[in-house]
């Protein structure tokens, strides 16, 4: 079962158009792992911090860029 945060987060991603492309090219890692991680697939122990680090990155480039 997903865990609260990645629920939360996926949202986020729907609400403001951010694709799971866009969230690993921010990680540097690849779109399945991020699947992986969203999907409580995998629990790196920074997980949470990571992912939600990149949205937060990638919403601040955006704003910036517009």
């Amino acid at each position: 079962m997903p865990e609260p945060w990645t629920g939360r987060l996926v949202g986020k991603m729907h609400n403001n158009g951010v694709t799971l492309q866009d969230m690993a090219d921010e990680m540097r890692c690849t779109r399945a792992y991020v699947s992986m991680i969203l999907n409580s697939k995998k629990r790196p122990d920074s997980a949470r911090e990571r992912c939600e680090s990149a949205y937060e990155r990638i919403i601040a480039n955006r704003k910036k860029d517009a």
